[in-house]
Protein backbone atom coordinates (compact mmCIF):
# COMPACT_ATOMS: atom_id res chain seq x y z
CA UNK A 1 0.00 0.00 0.00
CA UNK A 2 1.47 3.31 -1.04
CA UNK A 3 1.42 6.40 1.14
CA UNK A 4 -0.98 9.12 0.14
CA UNK A 5 0.62 12.22 -1.36
CA UNK A 6 1.02 15.23 0.87
CA UNK A 7 3.48 17.50 2.60
CA UNK A 8 6.84 16.09 3.74
CA UNK A 9 7.06 14.97 7.37
CA UNK A 10 8.95 18.09 8.58
CA UNK A 11 5.86 20.17 7.77
CA UNK A 12 3.93 18.13 10.33
CA UNK A 13 6.29 18.90 13.21
CA UNK A 14 4.37 19.78 16.35
CA UNK A 15 5.66 21.61 19.39
CA UNK A 16 8.30 23.80 17.85
CA UNK A 17 8.21 27.42 16.79
CA UNK A 18 11.84 27.37 15.66
CA UNK A 19 12.48 27.84 11.95
CA UNK A 20 16.01 26.51 12.46
CA UNK A 21 14.69 23.19 13.81
CA UNK A 22 12.24 23.02 10.91
CA UNK A 23 14.99 23.69 8.36
CA UNK A 24 17.28 21.17 10.06
CA UNK A 25 14.66 18.48 9.53
CA UNK A 26 13.82 19.49 5.96
CA UNK A 27 17.08 20.80 4.46
CA UNK A 28 19.94 20.62 6.99
CA UNK A 29 22.47 21.40 4.26
CA UNK A 30 21.06 24.93 3.99
CA UNK A 31 21.97 25.87 7.54
CA UNK A 32 25.20 27.86 8.04
CA UNK A 33 27.24 25.04 9.54
CA UNK A 34 30.38 23.00 8.88
CA UNK A 35 30.60 21.73 5.33
CA UNK A 36 33.60 21.13 3.09
CA UNK A 37 36.73 20.93 5.29
CA UNK A 38 38.88 21.94 2.33
CA UNK A 39 37.44 25.45 2.51
CA UNK A 40 40.23 27.81 3.54
CA UNK A 41 39.66 30.87 5.66
CA UNK A 42 42.39 32.74 3.81
CA UNK A 43 40.28 32.87 0.63
CA UNK A 44 37.09 34.13 2.28
CA UNK A 45 36.30 37.85 2.46
CA UNK A 46 36.27 39.26 5.97
CA UNK A 47 34.30 42.24 7.17
CA UNK A 48 34.95 44.67 10.03
CA UNK A 49 34.25 46.93 12.13
CA UNK A 50 30.90 47.27 14.00
CA UNK A 51 30.10 49.59 16.90
CA UNK A 52 26.96 49.92 19.02
CA UNK A 53 26.03 52.32 21.80
CA UNK A 54 23.05 52.97 24.00
CA UNK A 55 21.10 56.22 23.93
CA UNK A 56 18.38 57.74 26.07
CA UNK A 57 15.82 56.29 23.65
CA UNK A 58 17.38 53.01 22.53
CA UNK A 59 20.53 52.04 20.62
CA UNK A 60 22.58 53.06 17.59
CA UNK A 61 24.69 50.62 15.55
CA UNK A 62 27.11 51.44 12.73
CA UNK A 63 29.52 49.50 10.54
CA UNK A 64 32.17 50.38 7.99
CA UNK A 65 31.89 49.12 4.41
CA UNK A 66 35.17 47.32 3.69
CA UNK A 67 35.68 43.58 3.15
CA UNK A 68 39.20 42.18 2.80
CA UNK A 69 40.95 39.00 1.68
CA UNK A 70 44.34 39.14 3.33
CA UNK A 71 45.90 42.43 2.29
CA UNK A 72 43.50 42.89 -0.64
CA UNK A 73 40.31 44.94 -0.47
CA UNK A 74 37.63 42.54 -1.72
CA UNK A 75 34.72 44.97 -1.61
CA UNK A 76 34.37 48.67 -0.89
CA UNK A 77 30.66 48.83 -0.13
CA UNK A 78 29.64 45.67 1.74
CA UNK A 79 26.78 46.08 4.19
CA UNK A 80 27.39 44.72 7.69
CA UNK A 81 24.46 46.13 9.68
CA UNK A 82 20.96 44.70 9.19
CA UNK A 83 17.51 45.09 10.70
CA UNK A 84 16.75 41.76 12.39
CA UNK A 85 13.11 42.51 13.17
CA UNK A 86 10.88 45.41 14.21
CA UNK A 87 12.94 46.28 17.32
CA UNK A 88 16.41 44.83 16.84
CA UNK A 89 19.46 45.03 14.60
CA UNK A 90 22.50 42.83 14.04
CA UNK A 91 25.98 43.67 12.81
CA UNK A 92 28.50 41.18 11.44
CA UNK A 93 32.26 40.80 11.57
CA UNK A 94 34.35 37.86 10.38
CA UNK A 95 33.77 35.65 7.33
CA UNK A 96 31.44 37.81 5.27
CA UNK A 97 29.61 35.14 3.27
CA UNK A 98 28.82 32.99 6.28
CA UNK A 99 27.89 36.03 8.33
CA UNK A 100 25.35 37.29 5.78
CA UNK A 101 23.85 33.80 5.49
CA UNK A 102 23.59 33.55 9.27
CA UNK A 103 21.82 36.92 9.44
CA UNK A 104 19.28 35.83 6.83
CA UNK A 105 18.50 32.64 8.74
CA UNK A 106 18.24 34.66 11.96
CA UNK A 107 15.78 37.09 10.37
CA UNK A 108 13.57 34.23 9.18
CA UNK A 109 13.88 32.52 12.57
CA UNK A 110 12.43 35.58 14.32
CA UNK A 111 9.68 36.01 11.73
CA UNK A 112 8.79 32.32 11.88
CA UNK A 113 8.52 32.35 15.67
CA UNK A 114 6.18 35.35 15.62
CA UNK A 115 3.96 33.74 12.98
CA UNK A 116 3.71 30.47 14.93
CA UNK A 117 3.35 31.90 18.44
CA UNK A 118 1.46 35.08 17.56
CA UNK A 119 3.84 37.26 19.58
CA UNK A 120 7.45 38.32 19.01
CA UNK A 121 10.30 36.84 21.01
CA UNK A 122 11.60 38.82 23.96
CA UNK A 123 14.91 40.57 23.37
CA UNK A 124 16.65 37.99 25.58
CA UNK A 125 15.02 35.24 23.53
CA UNK A 126 16.29 36.79 20.29
CA UNK A 127 19.80 37.05 21.72
CA UNK A 128 19.65 33.39 22.75
CA UNK A 129 18.46 32.26 19.32
CA UNK A 130 21.41 34.03 17.72
CA UNK A 131 23.75 32.25 20.15
CA UNK A 132 22.25 28.92 19.09
CA UNK A 133 22.87 29.71 15.42
CA UNK A 134 26.48 30.57 16.20
CA UNK A 135 27.02 27.24 17.95
CA UNK A 136 25.81 25.47 14.80
CA UNK A 137 28.73 27.15 12.99
CA UNK A 138 31.34 25.87 15.44
CA UNK A 139 32.83 23.40 12.94
CA UNK A 140 33.66 26.15 10.47
CA UNK A 141 34.83 28.45 13.26
CA UNK A 142 37.45 25.85 14.18
CA UNK A 143 38.65 26.03 10.56
CA UNK A 144 39.08 29.78 10.87
CA UNK A 145 35.80 30.76 9.22
CA UNK A 146 34.44 32.65 12.20
CA UNK A 147 31.37 34.83 12.46
CA UNK A 148 31.30 37.38 15.29
CA UNK A 149 28.00 39.28 15.41
CA UNK A 150 26.93 42.23 17.52
CA UNK A 151 23.23 42.28 18.43
CA UNK A 152 21.27 45.22 19.80
CA UNK A 153 17.67 46.18 20.24
CA UNK A 154 14.99 47.95 22.18
CA UNK A 155 13.61 45.90 25.07
CA UNK A 156 9.88 46.60 25.10
CA UNK A 157 9.50 45.05 28.54
CA UNK A 158 12.20 47.23 30.09
CA UNK A 159 11.76 50.28 27.83
CA UNK A 160 15.49 50.54 27.20
CA UNK A 161 18.13 49.71 24.62
CA UNK A 162 20.41 46.71 25.16
CA UNK A 163 23.57 45.39 23.47
CA UNK A 164 24.80 41.78 23.24
CA UNK A 165 28.20 40.51 22.09
CA UNK A 166 29.20 36.93 21.25
CA UNK A 167 32.25 34.74 20.98
CA UNK A 168 32.74 32.30 18.07
CA UNK A 169 31.43 29.36 20.16
CA UNK A 170 28.08 31.04 20.77
CA UNK A 171 28.78 32.54 24.17
CA UNK A 172 26.45 35.48 24.79
CA UNK A 173 27.38 38.53 26.85
CA UNK A 174 25.38 41.65 27.61
CA UNK A 175 27.39 44.86 27.24
CA UNK A 176 26.78 48.14 29.02
CA UNK A 177 26.68 51.51 27.28
CA UNK A 178 28.77 50.63 24.18
CA UNK A 179 30.77 47.91 22.44
CA UNK A 180 32.63 47.14 19.20
CA UNK A 181 33.62 44.00 17.30
CA UNK A 182 35.95 43.30 14.39
CA UNK A 183 39.60 43.91 13.63
CA UNK A 184 39.29 47.61 14.41
CA UNK A 185 37.30 47.08 17.60
CA UNK A 186 40.19 47.86 19.96
CA UNK A 187 40.65 51.30 18.42
CA UNK A 188 36.90 51.91 18.16
CA UNK A 189 36.34 51.07 21.82
CA UNK A 190 39.19 53.39 22.79
CA UNK A 191 37.47 56.18 20.87
CA UNK A 192 34.09 55.41 22.42
CA UNK A 193 35.58 55.58 25.92
CA UNK A 194 36.49 59.21 25.27
CA UNK A 195 33.41 60.32 23.32
CA UNK A 196 30.51 58.38 24.80
CA UNK A 197 28.01 60.30 26.93
CA UNK A 198 25.42 58.26 28.81
CA UNK A 199 21.82 59.26 28.15
CA UNK A 200 22.56 61.19 24.98
CA UNK A 201 20.30 61.58 21.97
CA UNK A 202 20.23 59.28 18.95
CA UNK A 203 21.55 62.06 16.72
CA UNK A 204 24.54 62.58 19.00
CA UNK A 205 25.13 58.82 19.18
CA UNK A 206 25.23 58.61 15.38
CA UNK A 207 28.04 61.19 15.34
CA UNK A 208 29.89 59.33 18.12
CA UNK A 209 29.59 56.01 16.26
CA UNK A 210 30.96 57.58 13.07
CA UNK A 211 33.85 59.13 15.02
CA UNK A 212 34.70 55.71 16.48
CA UNK A 213 34.73 54.08 13.03
CA UNK A 214 36.90 56.92 11.71
CA UNK A 215 39.39 56.35 14.53
CA UNK A 216 39.37 52.60 13.89
CA UNK A 217 40.10 53.18 10.20
CA UNK A 218 42.99 55.43 11.18
CA UNK A 219 44.81 52.49 12.80
CA UNK A 220 43.33 49.34 11.25
CA UNK A 221 43.91 48.68 7.55
CA UNK A 222 40.90 46.33 7.35
CA UNK A 223 38.51 49.08 8.44
CA UNK A 224 37.47 51.69 5.89
CA UNK A 225 36.89 55.35 6.54
CA UNK A 226 34.21 57.23 4.60
CA UNK A 227 34.86 57.24 0.85
CA UNK A 228 33.94 60.79 -0.10
CA UNK A 229 34.84 60.37 -3.79
CA UNK A 230 32.52 57.39 -4.28
CA UNK A 231 29.91 58.52 -1.76
CA UNK A 232 30.32 55.37 0.34
CA UNK A 233 29.48 55.97 4.00
CA UNK A 234 29.06 53.67 7.02
CA UNK A 235 25.75 51.89 7.45
CA UNK A 236 23.97 53.29 10.50
CA UNK A 237 20.92 51.83 12.25
CA UNK A 238 18.78 53.41 14.97
CA UNK A 239 16.45 51.43 17.25
CA UNK A 240 13.96 52.90 19.72
CA UNK A 241 10.43 52.32 20.93
CA UNK A 242 9.00 53.14 17.51
CA UNK A 243 11.08 50.50 15.74
CA UNK A 244 14.36 49.76 13.99
CA UNK A 245 15.53 51.46 10.81
CA UNK A 246 18.61 51.90 8.65
CA UNK A 247 19.32 55.57 8.17
CA UNK A 248 19.11 56.67 4.51
CA UNK A 249 22.27 57.98 2.89
CA UNK A 250 20.96 61.54 2.77
CA UNK A 251 20.79 61.52 6.59
CA UNK A 252 24.22 59.98 7.10
CA UNK A 253 26.22 61.93 4.53
CA UNK A 254 25.81 65.41 6.14
CA UNK A 255 27.01 64.03 9.49
CA UNK A 256 29.98 62.34 7.82
CA UNK A 257 30.92 65.49 5.92
CA UNK A 258 30.72 67.63 9.06
CA UNK A 259 32.92 65.12 10.88
CA UNK A 260 35.51 65.08 8.10
CA UNK A 261 35.59 68.88 8.05
CA UNK A 262 36.24 68.88 11.79
CA UNK A 263 39.01 66.33 11.29
CA UNK A 264 40.68 68.70 8.86
CA UNK A 265 41.17 70.99 11.86
CA UNK A 266 41.75 68.24 14.45
CA UNK A 267 43.06 65.17 12.55
CA UNK A 268 43.17 63.03 15.69
CA UNK A 269 39.73 64.09 16.83
CA UNK A 270 38.91 65.92 20.00
CA UNK A 271 36.14 66.89 22.38
CA UNK A 272 32.84 67.52 20.69
CA UNK A 273 30.38 70.16 21.84
CA UNK A 274 28.12 69.56 24.78
CA UNK A 275 25.44 67.88 22.64
CA UNK A 276 27.83 65.52 20.87
CA UNK A 277 28.58 62.10 22.18
CA UNK A 278 25.89 59.80 23.45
Amino acid sequence: MTASPGLPDPYRLIGTSSFVEFLQALHPERLPRAGDPSTTASLAPHGTTIVALRTADGVVMAGDRRATIGNVIAQHDIEKVFVADDHSVVGIAGSAGLAVELVRVFQVELEHYEKIEGVPLSLDGKANRLATLLRSNLGLALQGLMVVPLFAGYDLARSTGRIFSYDPTGGRYEEHDFYAVGSGSTFARGSLKKLYRRGGTSDAAVRTALEALYDAADDDSATAGPDMARGIYPVVAVVDGSGARILPEDEVSPVVRAMVEDRMVRPDGGPQDEEAGA
